[in-house]
């Protein structure tokens, strides 16, 4: 769960006034200490990742999926040297959905 900077803020100036301890601060508000601690360092929540999004070519993924379209996951996973659910996500994020049977069986 992510909490605003004002809460954040909030927080510590409460601490400060009432001078309460991070054990009594964390039982207060509900928030494990460790999270305290990390606010304490940087207040800011982070924005962005510091890795790349994937390592999947989408372009090689998409050729792929539209020149063989009856390969499942784990053999795309195979070609591109990926686990199957980093396929999965990639495939997700190009918004391609698993084949749907027309006729139930």
């Amino acid at each position: 769960m992510a909490y605003s900077l004002d809460f954040r803020q909030q927080v510590f100036k409460i601490k400060q006034k009432e001078g309460l301890t991070f054990q009594e601060l964390s039982e207060r508000f509900s928030i494990p200490i460790r999270t305290l601690f990390r606010w304490q360092k940087r207040i800011e929540p982070k924005t962005k990742r510091n890795k790349p999004s994937t390592k999947i070519d989408m372009e090689a993924l998409s050729k792929d999926v539209k020149d063989n379209p009856d390969h499942y996951q784990y053999e795309r996973a195979k070609t591109f040297g990926v686990s199957q659910s980093a396929i999965f996500y990639a495939l997700k994020r190009l918004n391609i959905s698993n084949k749907k049977n027309a006729v139930s069986s």
